[in-house]
């Protein structure tokens, strides 16, 4: 059990959109197997589910609340069903701060009844995957549900990395014209926090 008191340690990988972070969960949890457990981006399930996608402020910070609820229960529910596993969240609760309606993030925690503070508490570590966007190169393509321009995904970037700026764990994963040298350096840091915490000796 970890010092929040969980059974599980929990990673989030984040960024702007076009970053890279699904492509290494995945390809992580094929390197190290069944002692990691991917908690999939929940704003994609839904929104491939059928989910409504509006800009209208109101729609959108509804869309928001739905997807913090869901991400809180998805987590919740992959911890209890593997416990003392390594979780590894593509995306994380605070995530919803940067797609609010309003440039300013706290109207998010405060209409969800918590705090930026109180959500960083959730995961002992944060991989923050630098857009691609950052570098001018364009990040359609990769994500059918990815609807954001560069310049909107540069825009997410900078109010995301501030978010998570706050975390005592984070980690940055730049930008880099070679985007297989970027995912083998955001594994290289995985592998890091995984060695450094002894999370997969035979005893985890």
């Amino acid at each position: 059990m970890n010092a929040s008191g969980r059974n599980h340690f929990r990673i989030v990988l984040t960024g702007g959109p076009g970053g890279g972070k699904s492509t290494a969960a995945d390809l992580f949890r094929r390197e190290i197997g069944e002692k990691i457990v991917v908690v999939p981006e929940t704003a994609t399930m839904l929104f491939t589910g059928g989910f409504p996608r509006a800009g209208e402020p109101k729609a959108r910070a509804a869309t928001q609340q739905a997807i913090f609820h869901a991400q809180v229960g998805l987590e919740d529910i992959q911890g209890a069903l593997y416990p003392g596993r390594v979780l590894l969240c593509d995306r994380g609760t605070i995530d919803g701060a940067a797609f609010w309606p309003d440039e300013a993030p706290q109207g998010f925690f405060e209409t969800l009844g918590t705090s930026l503070e109180e959500q960083l508490q959730r995961y002992d570590a944060v991989i923050f995957f630098e857009s691609a966007a950052v570098g001018d190169i364009s990040i359609e393509g990769g994500n059918p549900m990815r609807t954001e321009s560069n310049a909107e995904a540069r825009h997410l970037d900078v109010r995301l990395r501030d978010l998570w700026s706050k975390h005592p764990n984070l980690h940055f994963v730049p930008h880099r014209a070679s985007f297989f040298a970027k995912l083998q350096e955001g594994l290289r840091q995985l592998q890091a926090i995984v060695d450094h915490n002894g999370l997969l000796d035979s005893g985890s």
